[in-house]
C-alpha cells in the first residue's frame, strides 16, 4: 500500500527503492519528506489495520524532523511537516534538538549528546556490580562477571551507537574498581 501511494519517503543515492519504513518484529519506523503528509499515512496504516486485524499504538508514535535547523525548528513549533499540512494531532511527539528517541535500542536524534545516551546503561552496570560485590567473589569470578555485565550490558548499544572515548575511560575505571576491590591494582589491566 506504501509503495503504490504518493507518498515519497526518502530518496538514497545509489539505492533504487525510496527509502519509506522499517520493520522489525513490531516496531515500525516511518520515513517522510516534508512533502508527504501525516494523514495521508494515517490512512494507509488505518485501512491495513483493518484488513489485517493488527493495531498500530499511535501513544508511542514520535516525529524526528531531519533537515535543516531551521525546518526542525518550524516543525517543532508549528507541528506541521509542510507549511500547507495539517497540524500533527496532540499526543504524537516531537522531538526537538539534544533530544534522543530510541528505536530498535539505539538512540538517534539531531545534535544527541552520545555519551549522555550511555548513562542509563553505566548506572545499571554500577547496580549490577555492586549487587554482585556483596557477595564476595573470587578475582576468577570477578573477570567473569565483568564480562558479563560490563561486556554484556554494553555490546549492543556499542554496536549500534559506537562508544565515545568518555565512556570506554569511565567503563575502564568502574572495571579497574571491581576487579581489584578499589584497591591498587598489582598488575596492569592489558596483563589480566
Amino acid at each position: 500500500m506504501l509503495r503504490q501511494s504518493n507518498m515519497k519517503g526518502f530518496n538514497i543515492p545509489g539505492i533504487g527503492e525510496r527509502l519509506m519504513t522499517t520493520l522489525f518484529a513490531d516496531d515500525t519506523t516511518m520515513y517522510l519528506s516534508e512533502f508527504d503528509c501525516f494523514t495521508d499515512l494515517q490512512n494507509i496504516l488505518d485501512t491495513w489495520c483493518i484488513a489485517s486485524g493488527a493495531r498500530f499504538n499511535t501513544k508511542k508514535t514520535e516525529v524526528l524532523p531531519i533537515g535543516s535547523p531551521t525546518y526542525r525548528d518550524t516543525v517543532l513549533k508549528t507541528r506541521k511537516i509542510h507549511p500547507s499540512q495539517q497540524q500533527l494531532v496532540d499526543g504524537i511527539h516531537i522531538a526537538g534538538d539534544k533530544e534522543p528517541v530510541r528505536i530498535l535500542g539505539a538512540w538517534i536524534g539531531n545534535n544527541v549528546d552520545q555519551s549522555a545516551v550511555w548513562s542509563p546503561i553505566i548506572d545499571k552496570i554500577r547496580s549490577r556490580l555492586d549487587q554482585w560485590n556483596q557477595s564476595h567473589p573470587t578475582l576468577f569470578g570477578r573477570c567473569l562477571i565483568i564480562q558479563m555485565i560490563v561486556g554484556g550490558m554494553s555490546q549492543y548499544l556499542a554496536t549500534t551507537q559506537g562508544m565515545p572515548i568518555q565512556v570506554t575511560q569511565i567503563l575502564q575505571k568502574i572495571t579497574r574498581q571491581f576487579i581489584w576491590e578499589g584497591s591498587k591494582p598489582p598488575v596492569g589491566m592489558d596483563t589480566l
